[in-house]
């Protein structure tokens, strides 16, 4: 069994920051990506940034130089470091991530959410 676990959210005034992280644990053998993702009221989830195993990354056109995507493979731990929030950036973020178990057969799982509100 996976467990992700993520903490960090919160409630910031705009052009604040915040740092999210989200912790692996469980029958894992290894991690390929991992990621976040946001849910806004009435949207559809979408990708807020990803970094494979060997560290390359990818961002959200909506994201790109105000969030640092980050993990620590020896702690199974993503982070998301968000400056400069915006309103807009209101969401639930969830942690994705593409690993490995012991029995190795290969998922996607996700975290429970965390909520993120920036003020105007």
């Amino acid at each position: 069994q996976v467990q992700l676990v993520e903490s960090g959210g919160g409630l910031v005034q705009a052009g604040g920051s915040l740092r999210l992280s989200c912790a692996a644990s469980g029958s894992i053998f290894s991690i390929n990506a991992m990621g976040w993702y946001r849910q806004a009221p009435g949207k559809q989830r979408e990708l807020v940034a990803a970094i494979s195993s060997g560290g390359s990354t990818n961002y959200a056109d909506s994201v790109k130089g105000r969030f640092t995507i980050s993990r620590d493979n020896a702690k199974n731990t993503v982070y998301l470091q968000m400056n400069s929030l915006k309103p807009e950036d209101t969401a639930v973020y969830y942690c994705n991530a593409n690993l490995v178990v012991t029995t190795l057969s290969i998922g996607d799982y996700w975290g429970q959410g965390t909520q993120v509100t920036v003020s105007s």
